[in-house]
């Protein structure tokens, strides 16, 4: 199996993966913006809507869009999230709906499609509007991440080819900063956004990755049983285990925002 962006198919096995983590950055990412009530918002991305259903929670907007290519992620999100505001469709960033936007937003999907996103969002967005997103600090501080590329890359180094860290080395906020600066974007700012992430024991942690939802559960389910097991274990004795066997870790993302010029 060849490396990739994963294996997208399965909103719940999404879940306790990444999408318990993403609701949390999700919260602090909007508060940061901090947009006035009644925007019209477009979610580039929105897998299972854990963005979408924050601006809901915490924006007040007119009308808020999420458009993702994975069928089964837009109907996840449609089974939890139906409100008279919010519509969902399968498209990817190339097939963006019509705008104006007062607010472009993607979150944990930029490095799947980066530039095109990008430069698309500058044609459906109104003058002044904002144009932001967030994605894994994964060659650093995503902890949970690092600590099985780490253990993975150690017994095999053939794993560097599939290593998100490696991979997507545009997730850092000096590269951010320079996309969003060459598609024109003005008031260009980025920061960090750091979320725990606590596991109630090993297997709270190791299971998602049996899921081949992602990239890392796709390499894991890759590997021969026996090889699956070395890398468990030899993640399970790097891990930062307490004494009630809970591990606890830090998830940073980095998020940035521009505007458009208005003329």
């Amino acid at each position: 199996m060849k490396p990739g962006a994963g294996v997208w198919r399965s909103g719940a096995a999404y879940e306790p993966y990444v999408g318990r983590w993403s609701r949390l950055v999700a919260n602090a990412f909007l508060d940061w913006l901090g947009l006035p009530a009644g925007r019209r918002w477009l979610d580039v991305g929105c897998g299972t809507g854990a963005l979408t259903a924050a601006i809901l929670e915490r924006c007040d907007p007119r009308e808020v869009i999420g458009i993702d290519p994975s069928d089964a992620y837009i109907a996840y999100a449609v089974s939890r999230i139906q409100k008279d505001r919010v519509r969902f469709q399968v498209a990817d960033a190339a097939q963006l709906p019509e705008g104006p936007f007062d607010a472009v937003v993607s979150g944990l999907a930029l490095n799947f499609f980066p530039d095109l996103a990008v430069l698309q969002a500058m044609r459906e967005i109104s003058p002044n509007g904002t144009v932001a997103a967030y994605v894994w600090d994964y060659s650093r501080d995503m902890q949970m991440l690092r600590f099985f590329w780490d253990a993975a890359v150690l017994l095999d180094s053939a794993a560097t080819d599939w290593d998100e860290g490696v991979r997507f080395s545009m997730c850092r906020p000096d590269r951010l900063e320079s996309v969003w600066l060459d598609a024109g974007f003005i008031d260009v700012i980025s920061r960090s956004i750091d979320v725990p992430t606590v596991f109630q024991d090993f297997d709270d942690y190791w299971q998602p990755f049996l899921s081949g939802e992602g990239p890392a559960p796709s390499y894991a389910m890759s590997l021969s049983e026996e090889r699956r097991s070395a890398l468990r274990e030899c993640i399970r004795g790097s891990l930062p285990m307490a004494p009630d066997g809970s591990i606890s870790l830090t998830a940073r993302a980095w998020a940035i925002r521009g505007r458009v010029p208005t003329g």
